[in-house]
């Protein structure tokens, strides 16, 4: 693929320009100069990302901001400007490209390797939260509109229940009657957002810990990558992700349920990295973190089943019942929390009146 690298202001002349990374969405690239710079070079994926404008308006936006907080600019991402000074380049393809200065000296874990990582993780994002706590979130556009609006896939669920397009509906009335009975609870977050309860926030929406690069001398968290999901939305979402997919004791796709339960001393442990590094956090938002991490694993239960009802038509599956299984792990997870719901409340609400 042709990359436009004579449209940015490289330090130095272009000697490479390679593949790069494990990332699924967008095009990467590794740029290297005569001088050592190195750089990343990306081509955002417009299927996934049908407004790149606007997820390049707000990456500049927050970048920009981030880049004012910190004295060490390894904290932060640094967009690298074109010729003509813009923050982005399309091509004449139509295409986006951007390029970030390389961070040197970082790296990033796939999964946890210790409880320390996931509080490193943990204090990442929340000073994350904390250092975007008085950036205007509604000058931000949605880059997947109702991504995190949880009553709004409900609606999609039930209309893909009555297309049932793929047959299978009648396969999974149990998984079905779980999602459904719990409609009432998943539309705690989004109803106190709208009633003002609880502020729209500057929120990441992808909060694994591959999105935090780590000091490689030192171990501790230094910036927050994959910024292509930041938009408006609830503290509570991105807390609960990192619980739902860093606390759970097994893989996302585990056939033997018995293996999958949500950690209480990785919860804990989370809660110990994410609410102190994030002090504007007001009383009602902590409350609210539990019912995260119970909400944005219904959501996901219901997405996974959904897909395998629609007959696989947008996760990538290995085999034909893994969305199935990563339903039922899902499942498995919020009944877990269910039962540990009430440790989960005291555990945050101890932060309360620190």
């Amino acid at each position: 693929m042709e990359t436009p690298i004579n449209a940015f202001c490289f330090d130095g002349n272009v000697i490479s320009c390679d593949k790069y990374g494990e990332g699924h969405i967008n095009q990467t690239y590794l740029v290297v100069t005569d001088k050592g710079k190195r750089y990343i070079m990306q081509r955002l994926n417009s299927f996934v990302f049908k407004d790149c404008h606007g997820l390049m308006n707000n990456v500049s936006s927050v970048t920009s901001f981030l880049s004012k907080k910190y004295s060490d600019p390894r904290r932060s991402l640094h967009l690298v400007p074109t010729l003509q000074g813009t923050d982005w380049h399309v091509d004449h393809e139509g295409y986006y490209w951007r390029v970030y200065d390389f961070i040197e000296g970082s790296t990033c874990l796939q999964m946890a390797r210790s409880k320390e990582d996931f509080f490193n993780s943990a204090a990442a994002f929340g000073g994350f939260q904390a250092a975007l706590i008085d950036f205007p979130a509604s000058t931000l556009v949605e880059t997947i509109p109702n991504f995190h609006n949880t009553p709004a896939r409900y609606q999609q669920f039930k209309k893909s229940l009555k297309e049932n397009a793929a047959g299978r509906a009648e396969e999974v009335e149990e998984e079905i009657h779980f999602i459904l009975s719990r409609e009432e609870d998943a539309v705690y977050l989004q109803e106190r957002l709208e009633k003002g309860i609880l502020p729209l926030r500057v929120t990441h929406n992808d909060t694994k810990l591959n999105n935090v690069l780590l000091d490689e001398n030192t171990g501790e968290a230094l910036c927050i990558i994959d910024l292509d999901t930041v938009m408006p939305g609830l503290v509570a979402y991105d807390f609960g992700d990192s619980i739902r997919f860093g606390a759970s004791t097994g893989a996302e796709d585990e056939k033997d349920l018995s293996k999958i339960e949500m950690d209480l001393d990785l919860f804990k442990a989370y809660c110990e990295g994410f609410i102190p590094a994030c002090p504007g956090l007001t009383s009602e938002e902590i409350r609210s973190l539990p019912y995260g991490a119970k909400i944005i694993t219904l959501e996901n239960a219901l997405r996974f089943l959904m897909d395998y009802i629609d007959g696989d038509t947008y996760y990538k599956i290995a085999h034909p019942v893994q969305n199935l299984d990563r339903a039922r792990t899902q499942i498995k997870l919020v009944m877990d929390m269910e039962s540990k719901f009430h440790e989960m409340q005291e555990i945050c609400n101890s932060y309360i009146s620190l």
